[in-house]
């Protein structure tokens, strides 16, 4: 357990490097997954880890991933379902509560993005993050990963087709447990 004093999850990771780190346990790479997300795989984590390890272009290594499912535009109208927008490349550009990117144009498709709330860092870009003060755009979205864009610190997102159901409303836990109910899990026959 962590100390209850924390604003986000990425504060609560840097508690545990460093409790790591004292214990002579100190790592390379660090993945943030939150009791919010009980349907977090192995295959999530793979993915966060392999794009840490990718090799990128001019921007040069990369030392925070993260994941994104397809998301409908009704999805995309939920506050609770953080949205992101990419370059072609796959850095992050945006997080928002918000619908991004807006339809100004009615008549126009947009294709939107929800966010996965999983982070793979280095300890170097963790490091970093406990240096600097949280940002006007984190504390206006209410997202942590906002100060590392807006203090120059690329994100990388990958792609996944593997959806996940993050509890942020008592709607959403009944969600989770019809899902893992249906699936067997955590049943006692």
């Amino acid at each position: 357990m962590t100390s209850s004093h924390h604003l986000s999850g990425t504060d609560r990771l840097m508690e545990v490097m460093e409790r790591e780190a004292a214990d002579g346990c100190a790592a390379d790479i660090y993945v943030n997954i939150q009791g919010d997300e009980p349907m977090v795989s192995a295959a999530h984590i793979d993915l966060l880890i392999n794009g840490l390890r990718a090799p990128r272009d001019s921007i040069g290594a990369v030392q925070v991933s993260t994941l994104k499912v397809p998301a409908s535009p009704e999805a995309a109208e939920d506050p609770n379902a953080v949205k992101v927008v990419t370059d072609r490349r796959g850095w992050a550009l945006y997080f928002s509560r918000a619908p991004i990117p807006c339809r100004r144009d009615a008549s126009r498709q947009a294709t939107y993005y929800k966010h996965l709330g999983f982070y793979a860092y280095t300890a170097a870009a963790l490091r970093q993050f406990q240096t600097l003060a949280p940002s006007p755009l984190e504390r206006t979205e209410g997202l942590e990963q906002l100060r590392f864009l807006e203090n120059g610190i690329p994100i990388i997102v990958i792609e996944t087709s593997q959806d996940t159901i993050g509890v942020d409303t008592e709607e959403d836990l009944h969600r989770v447990e019809d899902y893992f109910r249906e699936r067997g899990v955590g049943s006692r026959e």
